[in-house]
C-alpha cells in the first residue's frame, strides 16, 4: 500500500482525512456487481449469491448489495442486503441507506440507515475514465445531526467504492456541487476515496502529519447476538511496512472503551510476513492457536479482510503457523492454499 501524506485536517471528529491518492482499501473493492449501467471495459461480477428472500420476493428478482450503516454503538459497518434487481444498483444501494427506507428495515437489529430521512437519490453519474461517481441528492440530505456528518460521508464513500467501477465520489445537492458539508463544514472540494478512512481513531502520541493509516477488522455484536465485522482506520506511527503493521495492530486489538471485540487469540505472535506480487504470506507462532490447537475462524477471516483492505482486494493471503500451511480452524475453513477476500462481509440475518 502506498503511503499518503496528510494534506489537511478538519473538525468533525477531530480530523477529516484526504490523502493524495486513493488506495484500494472493504471490499475495498468488495467483489461487487456492476454499476449504473456497467461501464465499457468493466466486466460484470458474477451473479450474486442469494441467501434469503425479502418481503416475499423470489430469489430470481433479488440481488445482493453491500451497504454501510450505523450500528447501535455508532460504528459504520458493512451489511450485505437483498434488494430487488435494478440496472441502477448503485442508486438502489444509497436509497437503502436512507433512514426509514423499506430496505433499511431489513438490516440487523440495532442498525439504521445513516442518510437523513426523506433523502432522495436524484441520480448517479459515472465518469468512467476517472472512476468517479457524481451523486446528486435532494435538499433533505442537508438535514442531519452534526455528530453524524463524518459517518454519513464514510457510509456513502465506502458503499460506492465497493463497486469496481468507482474509486472516487463527489456530492451534489439539487444539481449543485457541495464544496463543504452544511452542518460541520467538512471540505468536499476534492473527490473522496476510501483513503478518507472509516471509524477513524488515532494511537496516543501519534501526530496526524507523521502517521500511516491502517484499516483493521474487529468484531461487533448486537443484542440479538449477531456478530459482524467492523472496519476501523487507525492512525499509527509512520511506517513503510503496512502489512506487518496491520497484523501487529490486529494483535493489539480494538480500543477497549469503544465496545468492539478482539479477533486474535491472546498472546498471538507474528513470526514473519512477506509480500511478493499479489501474495502476502503471514506466519504466526503456535500461540495463535486456541486450547484445541485450532486457529479461531474469526481471527483468520479478520487477517484476510484487513490485509486485503490495505493491500488491494486482488491480493491473496497465505496463512501459516510455524511455517506449516495446514492450519486447522474452529470453523473448518481451509487455509492450506492462498485465499482471496470474501465476496460478502456481514450478510444480514433476517
Amino acid at each position: 500500500m502506498k503511503q499518503y501524506p496528510w494534506i489537511r485536517l478538519a473538525a468533525v471528529t477531530g480530523v477529516i482525512v484526504l490523502l493524495t491518492s486513493g488506495c484500494s482499501l472493504l471490499g475495498t473493492k468488495e467483489q461487487s456487481q456492476p454499476i449504473d449501467p456497467p461501464p465499457t471495459g468493466v466486466e460484470p461480477a458474477a451473479a450474486p449469491t442469494i441467501t434469503q428472500p425479502v418481503s416475499g420476493k423470489t430469489a430470481q428478482n433479488l440481488a445482493a448489495i453491500t451497504v454501510y450503516a450505523k450500528d447501535e454503538k455508532g460504528f459504520i459497518a458493512p451489511i450485505a442486503l437483498q434488494v430487488e434487481k435494478s440496472v441502477e444498483v448503485a442508486k438502489t444501494a444509497l436509497e437503502s441507506m436512507v433512514e426509514g427506507s423499506a430496505a433499511s428495515k431489513n438490516m440487523p437489529s440495532g442498525f439504521i440507515g445513516i442518510l437523513p430521512k426523506g433523502t432522495t437519490v436524484k441520480g448517479i453519474n459515472i465518469v468512467k475514465d476517472q472512476k468517479l461517481a457524481v451523486v446528486d441528492l435532494s435538499k433533505a440530505f442537508t438535514d442531519y445531526n452534526l455528530q453524524d456528518e463524518r459517518k454519513i460521508l464514510e457510509a456513502i464513500v465506502w458503499t460506492l467504492t465497493g463497486f469496481p467501477s468507482v474509486e472516487k465520489v463527489q456530492l451534489r445537492v439539487e444539481g449543485k456541487a457541495l464544496k463543504e458539508m452544511p452542518q460541520g463544514g467538512t471540505p468536499l472540494d476534492e473527490p473522496l476515496t476510501r483513503a478518507f478512512g472509516i471509524n477513524l481513531e488515532k494511537q496516543d502520541g501519534v501526530e496526524y502529519g507523521q502517521s500511516t493509516p491502517v484499516t483493521l477488522y474487529f468484531l461487533g455484536q448486537n443484542k440479538d447476538l449477531y456478530s459482524y465485522y467492523v472496519p476501523v482506520t487507525r492512525m499509527i506511527k509512520r511506517t513503510d511496512n503496512v502489512a506487518q503493521s496491520v497484523i501487529e495492530q490486529l494483535i493489539v486489538g480494538p480500543d477497549q472503551k469503544k465496545g468492539l471485540t478482539a479477533v486474535m487469540t491472546p498472546g498471538s505472535e507474528l513470526k514473519h510476513i512477506q509480500k511478493a506480487g499479489d501474495l502476502i504470506t503471514v506466519d504466526f507462532s503456535d500461540k495463535v492457536l486456541g486450547p484445541d490447537k485450532k486457529a479461531p475462524g474469526n481471527a483468520m477471516r479478520a487477517v484476510v479482510l484487513s490485509l486485503t483492505e490495505n493491500a488491494g482486494v486482488a491480493t491473496k493471503v497465505q496463512i501459516t503457523v510455524n511455517g506449516d500451511a495446514k492450519v486447522s480452524t474452529t470453523d473448518n475453513q481451509s487455509y492450506s492454499k492462498p485465499v482471496s477476500r470474501p465476496s460478502e462481509v456481514n450478510p444480514s440475518k433476517l
